[in-house]
């Protein structure tokens, strides 16, 4: 059986490894081995974070409507409640918005789902 001499294929392999782990402190950007361990550890915690940011969005979504909703005296859930039966399909991103920058405007979506749990 013939030899096989890995030197470009391995130096590729190991200098697309190693761009990927700039930022990296210290040795782990630097060595081979610990890049590609700290590496793929990056990569894991990149793939769950990224399931884990529209959690954390429509979490603080929901606060920003809640208070909205307590200043407007309805609670959170009355309030989603009402706009199920008022047939209004504003999502969570959108009514959070407007509690924060349109306060007149999410008055009026209050009260027309206060009118609706009537």
């Amino acid at each position: 059986m013939s030899r096989v001499k890995t030197g470009v294929v391995r130096r590729r392999r190991h200098k697309k490894i190693l761009k990927l782990a700039r930022g990296f402190y210290s040795g782990r950007r630097k060595h081979f081995r610990k890049a590609k361990e700290q590496l793929e550890r990056s990569l894991c915690y990149a793939f769950r974070d990224r399931k884990r940011k529209k959690r954390d969005f429509r979490r603080l979504w929901i606060v920003r409507i809640n208070a909205a909703c307590r200043i407007n005296n309805i609670s959170y859930s009355r309030f989603m409640h009402g706009l199920k039966l008022a047939k209004i399909e504003l999502d969570r991103k959108i009514l959070a918005d407007m509690a924060m920058n349109e306060p007149e405007n999410f008055a009026k979506v209050v009260e027309a789902a206060k009118q609706a749990i009537k």
